[in-house]
């Protein structure tokens, strides 16, 4: 999928998000999906940048605020801008989480903890097949 402007239309269906999406960033954003620990290549991002949803472009999360959790997932403390992401209750068998979506297309990235960093204690793990990386230039 090419870079998606944040401004661009949604899809207005399933197929059209398949279109949009490769297959590991349909699953992870519209399925609900989790991809293997440690398989994302975002795990070793170091430089200055903006992490962005695979789905719609939006900025979500910015070099500034990643941390290596060891947890196997691209981890934040606290996301680009309040009103990036959302989030909701996500009732699994064994217990609650919160799920972490994005504002804008509503695609599912992860979830959140509080376990991490100050200075919020909060650990953003997310989806690396949910987002892509735009370089500071």
């Amino acid at each position: 999928m090419s870079e998606q402007d944040a401004t661009d239309a949604l899809p207005e269906s399933e197929a059209e998000w398949r279109e949009r999406l490769s297959p590991d960033a349909y699953r992870i954003l519209r399925e609900s999906g989790t991809e293997p620990r440690y398989s994302s290549d975002l795990l070793d991002v170091k430089g200055d940048g903006e992490f962005r949803c695979a789905g719609c472009g939006q900025t979500l999360f910015t070099s500034d605020e990643k941390f290596d959790s060891g947890t196997g997932w691209p981890s934040f403390w606290a996301p680009a801008d309040e009103d990036a992401v959302a989030t909701r209750a996500d009732r699994g068998l064994l217990s609650t989480r919160t799920e972490v979506l994005c504002s804008r297309c509503e695609g599912h990235l992860g979830h959140v903890f509080d376990d991490g960093p100050k200075p919020t204690g909060k650990r953003y793990c997310i989806n690396g097949d949910g987002l892509t990386f735009e370089a500071d230039e």
